[in-house]
């Protein structure tokens, strides 16, 4: 099993900018389909964004369409989540999953890696 490790969370104001990453180790990281997830107080972990294996092939949730952007660098073994026009609203706990075996997900439950997590809050 890959080891996920997230970093860059932080407070920052609305339509502010964060950059996120993700480290793994412990696997080929090329293997991995790779997410992002976030959680906020009192609700579901919820999708965010995705990647191929590759990088070629990326989805986002709607929420946060054409102000995150989902990358990789599998020479660095690391993931990254650029996001811009930060709402309060993106106030979470962000996550990083891998996925192993099977196509890329939106789905929680099929993701088989979790990180520790990173906070993110976006102040008014």
């Amino acid at each position: 099993q890959v080891q996920l490790v997230e970093s860059g969370g932080g407070l920052v104001p609305a339509g502010g900018s964060l950059r996120l990453s993700c480290a793994a180790s412990g696997g080929t990281f090329s293997n991995y389909r790779m997410g992002w997830f976030r959680q906020a107080p009192g609700k579901e972990r919820e999708f965010v964004a995705l990647i191929s294996r590759s990088g070629t092939l990326t989805y986002y949730a709607d929420s946060v369409k054409g102000r995150f952007t989902i990358s990789r660098d599998n020479a660095k073994n690391t993931m990254y989540l650029q996001m811009r026009s930060l709402k309060q609203e993106d106030t979470a706990v962000y996550y990083c999953a891998a996925r192993r075996i099977g196509g890329t997900s939106v789905q929680r439950s099929e993701y088989d890696s979790w990180g520790q997590g990173t906070q993110v809050t976006v102040s008014s």
